[in-house]
């Protein structure tokens, strides 16, 4: 690999590439050459230097428009599998729809199909098939809604502070107070 123009070493760009791959700091030290000893720490101080999260940020932005991925496309998949309509696999006759005829949103809420064919046995080692057992499964409607629920903070599992300045000019009052009790008492 060549220097970059961003002057990150061979092993900064391997450690860069490989945590894109695996998403794991510790091993993308490793692989990187850096010492099995110290590399989860190693791998943090990398994920923390500007040149490295850098070359990071440039290369998933990459990715992510080589892909077509975005932020709206994501919260589009979720909220689809969180209202999808369970009825779409299933012909007005209650049977279902062959899986090369499902449309593109309820193939992506199959999460899997498991089809067991049915025998009738007559004679010796005669049958006939007499139906079909098919089970469909479809993608987790309660957790897609958490997702979106905690995208739009809906319920949140910590507190957010929105006036800080507020808060610290509160501080400081209450410090001074405190201070003006204590020469009151001294």
């Amino acid at each position: 690999m060549a220097k970059k123009a961003k002057d990150l070493t061979l092993k900064e760009q391997i450690f860069v590439r490989e945590f894109l791959a695996t998403g794991n700091a510790t091993k993308a030290a490793v692989v990187a050459g850096y010492s099995a000893a110290t590399a989860s720490v190693t791998g943090s101080k990398l994920l923390r230097k500007a040149k490295v999260s850098a070359e990071l940020a440039k290369l998933r932005e990459k990715l992510f428009s080589k892909l077509e991925i975005s932020a709206e496309k994501v919260l589009q998949g979720i909220a689809e599998l969180a209202f999808f309509d369970i009825r779409k696999f299933f012909t007005p006759g209650g049977n279902l729809v062959p899986i090369h005829e499902l449309d593109d949103q309820t193939a992506r809420a199959l999460k899997g199909c498991d089809v067991e064919k049915l025998f009738k046995h007559f004679g010796k080692g005669q049958a006939e098939e007499s139906g079909t057992i098919t089970k469909i499964r479809t993608a987790d409607r309660l957790e897609a809604l958490e997702l979106l629920g905690r995208h739009l903070k809906l319920f949140t599992d910590k507190i957010e502070v929105n006036d800080a300045q507020a808060i610290v000019q509160r501080l400081r009052e209450g410090r001074a107070r405190v201070a003006e009790m204590k020469k009151k008492t001294a």
